[in-house]
C-alpha cells in the first residue's frame, strides 16, 4: 500500500483523534473524582487513589506485553479490539457496585491504552505521505492533550452534577463514537506490523542506557503524580477552592499543560538531554514552592498551574531521547524501547500515585510536595550528570578528529 494514495486521511486522523480523546480522558478522570469515590464507598482518600496508579500499572503491564501478542494481527482489527476493551472497561467501572470491582474496570480499560498508543502512532504514520508522518502523529495526539484541557475537567463536572459513575458513561459515549469512527473511515487494507519478540524486551533491558532513561522516565515524570493525584482534595481542603472552581482550575491547568508539553517538544528538538534538565529543575522547584504555600488561596493556586506547566514538558524528551538510545544501540528493538518507555511513564504514574497515597494515609496530604521534589530531583541530577558526561565523550570526540585531520 503506498501511503500517498490513502483517501480521506484528515478523516481517518480525525477518527484516532477521537479515541485518543477518550483514552487520554479515563487515564487521569479520577484525579477529579477521588473526593465522590471516597464519599460512595465509604474509603479513604488513599485507598481511591488507587484508582490512578492500578490504571497506571494496567498499562505498564500491558503495553510490551500486548504489543507482541498483537503485531502479527492486522492493524485495523486490533485497533478495533482495543476499542472495544476500552469501552467494556469503562462501562465495568461505571456499574460497579463495590470498589474492587471497580478497580477492575480500571485495569481492563488500561490494557487497551497501551496497545492503542502504539498502534494508532503506527496507523497515523501510515496514511499520509512520508513528509508528513510527524504532523500525522502529532494530530492523533492532539486527543490526549485536549483530553487534558477539557475531557477530565468536563467528567470531573458531569460527576458532582450528577453522579461519578455517569463520568465513566461519558467516556463510554466517546470510546462508542471512537470505535464506529475507527470502523468507518480507518482503511481495512493496512499493512501489518513486522512481528515483535518478547525477546526485544530482554535486548532493551539488558543495555545500560536503556535501563537508565527508563529509570529517569519514571522517577523523573512520577514524581509530580505525587501531588496531581490529590490535586482535586489539596485544592478543595487546603486552598479553599469550591468544587465547582477546581473543575475550572482543571481547564486552566490542562491549557498550562498543552501549553509545556509543546514548549518541552521545541526544546528537545535540538538537544533533549539538555531540555530534560531545564524541565526537572522547574518541576522540582515549583513542587518545593507548593510545599512551602500549601495553604495559600493564590499563590499555592499559581504553583499547581506552574506544576501543569512543567508536568509534560518532560515527556517529548523522554520519549525523544528512549528512542534515539534505542536506534544507536538495540536497532533491532526500537519498536519495543518505545512501548517499554511508554510502560515507563505509567510506572511513574502508578509509583507517584502509589507513594502519594502512602503519605495521605501515614503522614499528611500537605507532605506529598515534599516527597515528589525528592523523586524529580533525583531524576534531574541523574540527567545533569549524563549530559555532563555525553558532553565530555562529543568534546573529546571532536578533539581526537581535530587532531587526526591536521596529521
Amino acid at each position: 500500500m503506498k501511503t500517498t494514495t490513502i483517501p480521506n486521511a484528515k478523516l481517518i486522523l480525525l477518527a484516532l483523534a477521537i479515541s485518543a480523546f477518550g483514552i487520554g480522558s479515563t487515564e487521569f478522570i479520577s484525579v477529579g473524582l477521588l473526593p465522590l469515590i471516597t464519599n460512595d464507598f465509604g474509603i479513604s482518600l488513599s485507598t481511591a487513589g488507587l484508582t490512578v496508579s492500578i490504571y497506571a500499572l494496567g498499562v505498564t503491564i500491558g503495553a510490551p506485553i500486548l504489543t507482541v501478542l498483537t503485531s502479527r494481527i492486522d492493524r485495523k482489527k486490533v485497533l478495533l479490539l482495543v476499542m472495544a476493551i476500552f469501552i467494556v472497561g469503562n462501562l465495568w467501572a461505571a456499574l460497579a457496585p463495590t470498589f474492587s470491582l471497580l478497580l477492575i474496570g480500571r485495569i481492563i480499560s488500561a490494557l487497551a491504552h497501551g496497545v492503542f498508543m502504539s498502534i494508532a502512532a503506527v496507523i497515523a504514520a501510515d496514511v499520509v505521505a512520508p513528509d508528513r508522518r510527524a504532523s500525522a502523529i502529532a494530530f492523533m495526539f492532539t486527543g490526549l492533550t485536549l483530553a487534558t484541557v477539557t475531557g477530565v475537567p468536563l467528567g470531573t463536572f458531569i460527576g458532582q452534577v450528577t453522579d461519578w459513575r455517569m463520568s465513566f458513561i461519558f467516556i463510554v459515549i466517546i470510546g462508542v463514537i471512537g470505535l464506529i469512527s475507527n470502523a468507518l473511515l480507518v482503511p481495512n487494507n493496512l499493512p501489518k506490523s513486522n512481528p515483535i519478540s518478547l525477546r526485544d524486551i530482554g535486548k532493551v533491558l539488558s543495555n545500560l542506557r536503556m535501563l537508565l532513561i527508563l529509570f529517569i522516565t519514571a522517577i523523573g515524570y512520577g514524581g509530580v503524580f505525587v501531588v496531581y493525584t490529590y490535586v482535586s482534595p489539596i485544592l478543595e481542603k487546603h486552598m479553599g477552592y469550591s468544587p465547582q472552581a477546581i473543575v475550572v482550575i482543571l481547564v486552566i491547568y490542562g491549557i498550562f499543560v498543552a501549553i509545556g508539553n509543546t514548549l518541552g517538544g521545541h526544546f528537545a528538538n535540538s538537544n533533549p538531554l539538555r531540555a530534560l534538565v531545564f524541565s526537572f529543575i522547574g518541576l522540582a522547584l515549583t513542587l518545593l514552592g507548593i510545599n512551602f504555600s500549601f495553604d495559600s488561596h493564590i499563590f499555592g493556586l499559581v504553583l499547581v498551574l506552574l506544576m501543569g506547566l512543567f508536568m509534560f514538558m518532560n515527556v517529548p524528551g523522554l520519549q525523544l531521547y528512549a528512542v534515539q538510545l534505542s536506534e544507536k544501540y538495540v536497532p533491532s528493538a526500537t519498536a519495543m524501547a518505545s512501548a517499554l518507555n511508554i510502560s515507563a511513564f505509567n510506572v511513574g504514574i502508578f509509583l507517584g500515585s502509589y507513594v502519594g497515597g502512602l503519605i495521605v494515609r501515614h503522614q499528611s496530604l500537605e507532605y506529598t510536595p515534599l516527597y515528589g521534589f525528592l523523586m524529580v530531583i533525583v531524576a534531574a541530577s541523574i540527567t545533569l550528570a549524563w549530559l555532563i558526561f555525553e558532553n565530555k565523550q562529543n568534546d573529546s570526540a571532536e578533539s581526537e578528529f581535530s587532531t587526526l585531520s591536521k596529521t
